[in-house]
């Protein structure tokens, strides 16, 4: 039952324990128990809101940074992602196989923001050797959502 509360709160964070518990056939107790406990134990951290910004007045300027470190003894990535991810600027931080070593994504009010993040702030963060900075110019998918869907089928037209 877990992993199905999950799955639904992951999909709509809306849904209420009793919708819950109408769609897994248990009682809404049961539900908001064990919503309880995984809110206890930090499974569920927080009910997020996914939002279309091109479709408000609003549209803050993103960026994937990719960062290449040289790991600190004792904590290895950890210790400079911990000090990364304490900028209110950075929304995500993962540790990747590849040319870098963390993706950095960052929102700002303008480009320059980001730049001035990266330069003033990011870069100068001691085990930091390089950033590479992409900014996002159009989000088509987000969080398992497609946003750029107006409703019109776009499948190519195939003729004999």
């Amino acid at each position: 039952m877990e992993r199905e509360i999950l799955q639904l709160l992951h999909e709509n964070a809306k849904l209420t324990a009793r919708q819950i518990a109408t769609m897994l056939g248990v009682a809404e107790k049961e539900v908001k128990a064990k919503i309880k406990e995984l809110e206890e134990k930090k499974a569920i951290i927080k009910y997020h809101t996914l939002i279309n910004w091109e479709k408000t007045e609003y549209e803050p300027v993103m960026a994937l940074i990719e960062v290449k470190v040289t790991p600190q003894r004792e904590v290895g990535f950890d210790g400079i992602a911990k000090r990364i991810y304490q900028f209110d600027e950075v929304k995500d931080v993962y540790l990747m196989s590849g040319d870098y070593d963390l993706a950095v994504m960052v929102e700002g009010n303008s480009m320059k923001e980001v730049a001035l993040f990266v330069a003033l702030k990011l870069s100068t963060i001691e085990g930091v050797q390089s950033c590479a900075t992409h900014f996002i110019l159009k989000t088509y998918k987000h969080e398992g959502v497609i946003l750029d869907d107006d409703g019109e089928d776009r499948r190519l037209v195939i003729s004999p």
